[in-house]
């Protein structure tokens, strides 16, 4: 038996015995804990603790920041076990998939030491402290101010469509430490707790009805110097870096993939994945004799949106082999992003066009919870070409930086 072999058995039998009911694909016959249940919520912090004790909420990152120290092929194996069972990581957010991973790579090592294990294990709630109301797609252009005094920088203005800041315990932020220098080059990126002195929250209500973004004011608010991540004025080059985590991990959101085949181990077990979209749209267009969805246009539109949802998920998944090998991903996530983007929104725009009227409620009798959901869905959409960089961002940076197009 092989060393990747034995790894896969070892994670086998420990996923068995460690991932709870609430956070697994039940089988007929087995109950869990209702959603919402303290019963619920107990499975779900067990389930987190033992994670984070394993170090497999982040397999590969090293071992004494308290991550998995898994090879690629290791984590891969442990991917797909956790799929088997239809279970997946308990932790996740900003921390995990934007801040933890440059600060591997930029941060000093007091800053991991002090800052990673507590990601890994979710502890802290991270937000992003990015675009201004004048620097939106010029990010380079922002204007909140961090000047040095004694060991710490004093912090004023102003950040907006700031996912989550309202629920965030820190923010990783984007300042300018150099007023005189470039714009580029005047950047620093420093973390602080939300809970400083001066830190104000407002959400904002989106035209979806939720409030996932917020704007934040900052009146002298006093961050340790120790927590900016060197080089003082070279926040630019993190702030790229991260970037592309984001524009990535957005792509992976939005794009669809290849779904609604079923993994399967050794006969025992079989995990559904989600409905196709030919599924969803079959109780508003009924099928015809052949078995097809009646609707000869829609049905065309929607074998379209399958079948490049497919390719797409295999693009992505291509990417991320790569960047498991080591290949940066560079200036192509703006590609993924872009597509993603698109590729939603005319899903969101499909269904509602699958479910006519129904697609439309908004409150009230007539409509089921899922077409009350679609209607916020669909205007949530419209977000995608904002959010992570606009698509016009996304458009020059491909036509500069792929392409090799004059400015």
């Amino acid at each position: 038996m092989s060393d990747l072999d034995a790894f896969r058995q070892q994670t086998r039998a420990w996923l068995e015995e460690n991932c709870p009911p609430a956070r697994r694909t039940l089988q007929p016959g087995e109950t869990a804990p209702k959603w919402g249940t303290p019963e619920f919520d107990a499975e779900v912090e067990l389930w987190s603790q033992r994670m984070g004790d394993k170090g497999w909420t982040t397999p590969t990152w090293p071992r004494e920041y308290g991550g998995g120290g898994l090879s690629k092929e290791e984590a891969r194996i442990l991917g797909q076990e956790m799929r088997d069972i239809g279970t997946f990581s308990p932790v996740g957010g900003f921390g995990l998939a934007l801040l933890g991973p440059v600060l591997l790579e930029f941060a000093t090592e007091e800053q991991k030491q002090r800052f990673l294990p507590d990601i890994i294990r979710g502890r802290v709630q991270w937000c992003q402290g990015y675009s201004e109301p004048g620097a939106g797609s010029d990010l380079a252009g922002l204007q909140t101010s961090a000047v040095q005094d004694g060991d710490e920088y004093v912090i004023n203005g102003q950040k907006i469509w700031t996912t989550s800041a309202h629920l965030a315990d820190w923010i990783f932020c984007l300042v300018r430490t150099d007023p005189a220098a470039p714009k580029h080059d005047g950047i620093s990126f420093i973390l602080f707790d939300m809970k400083s002195p001066g830190v104000s929250v407002s959400p904002i209500q989106l035209i979806s009805g939720q409030s996932d973004f917020c704007q934040i004011f900052f009146d002298d608010v006093r961050a340790k110097a120790e927590n900016l991540v060197p080089p003082k004025n070279g926040g630019w080059t993190i702030a790229k870096r991260l970037l592309q985590h984001e524009r990535s991990g957005l792509s992976g959101m939005m794009g669809g993939g290849a779904g609604g085949r079923k993994r399967t181990r050794g006969g025992e077990r079989v995990v559904p994945t989600f409905r196709s979209f030919a599924d969803l749209a079959e109780p508003y267009l009924g099928r015809d004799e052949q078995g097809r969805l009646a609707d000869l246009w829609l049905r065309d539109q929607i074998a379209q949106l399958e079948m490049d949802g497919i390719c797409f998920g295999l693009t992505l998944k291509r990417s991320g082999e790569a960047a498991r090998a080591g290949q940066d991903p560079g200036h192509a996530v703006s590609m993924s992003k872009f597509y993603a983007s698109e590729a939603n929104k005319r899903r969101q725009e499909l269904m509602v066009s699958v479910m006519g009227t129904q697609g439309l409620g908004w409150e009230g009798e007539g409509f089921s919870p899922d077409e009350l959901a679609q209607a916020r869905s669909w205007l949530r959409s419209k977000g995608n070409s904002i959010e992570g960089g606009t698509t016009e961002i996304q458009l020059n940076v491909i036509a500069k930086r792929v392409l090799g197009l004059p400015d």
